[in-house]
């Protein structure tokens, strides 16, 4: 069960993603957990090093005080929803920004990402990283336009027999165990080598099923489309209101250069989609 939700927003983002947390929290009775992030500039190397760094240390100062300031705009945000909440503030180093997250967040159940956070080049990555990689807990991603719900009605599953899919099934047990109806989506599936297993799929339908899970396998076949527009272009065709897939499957160096399924799908999302590896 989700009992403790973050969300992370930047010192000057607007308060776009906080209300979308905010709603989210109280339709799951959850404590809602903000950390607000501001980047520290890097310190000057200069031969004027003396007269910069004065300047520097300024700046440095005046990014500090309006972190305090956000910090105190959210809290009395919040202080207004009569939500249990809490919020801290974070001044660092890009480079520690997904370890911070991680910290924070191995203290809750679910990390939610917002349309203003997705389209921040500059904490986008380390924060969907700090979730995934230093907590190992999921993110819902929600994208512009849509709103998060924990009761989804209908919902797509990527579905490749992989670790990293396993892992979001059962991350999302709760949310799926209360849906009216589950696709299991299999893109170009095949049986195993050793001919146990006939029809693809079957062994995960029925591990749902023991948990109350109404869900049912749709074999696709991409015709050489990509696995995420395959899977987008179903989940429009069964009326889905959430996705949920595993992350980041290859190494984190290859999807850095090459994409990969999972950026692909929140680079181009057009539904909530809940992530977990």
């Amino acid at each position: 069960m989700i009992k403790t939700v973050l969300s992370v927003i930047g010192v000057d983002h607007s308060d776009g993603d906080l209300i979308l947390a905010i709603e989210l929290a109280r339709e799951a009775e959850a404590h809602l957990a903000v950390l607000v992030l501001a980047i520290s500039a890097p310190p000057p190397a200069s031969e004027y090093a003396a007269v910069v760094n004065a300047a520097w240390l300024e700046e440095r100062q005046e990014d500090i005080e309006r972190l305090r300031e956000r910090v105190e705009e959210v809290k009395a945000l919040l202080a207004v929803t009569q939500l249990s909440a809490d919020v801290g503030g974070e001044y660092l180093d890009r480079a520690w920004i997904d370890e911070a997250v991680g910290h924070r967040a191995r203290c809750a159940d679910l990390t939610v990402i917002g349309p203003v956070l997705a389209a921040d080049d500059n904490l986008r990555t380390p924060v969907l990283k700090g979730a995934l990689y230093q907590a190992q807990i999921p993110v819902l991603f929600v994208p512009d336009g849509k709103r998060p719900t924990v009761r989804p009605k209908r919902v797509l599953v990527g579905w490749d027999g992989g670790l990293e899919a396993s892992r979001a099934v059962h991350e999302a047990l709760p949310l799926l165990a209360g849906a009216e109806e589950v696709h299991i989506a299999m893109v170009d599936p095949r049986g195993r080598e050793d001919g146990l297993q006939i029809e693809p799929g079957a062994d995960i339908a029925a591990y749902l099923a023991r948990h109350g899970v109404k869900a049912v396998v749709d074999r696709l076949p991409s015709g050489g489309q990509p696995v995420a527009d395959t899977l987008r272009t179903h989940a429009i065709d069964t009326a889905a209101d959430m996705i949920v897939i595993g992350a980041y499957g290859h190494s984190r160096l290859r999807d850095l250069i090459f994409g990969g399924v999972t950026r692909s799908m929140i680079g181009n999302a057009d539904l909530p989609v809940f992530m977990a590896r």
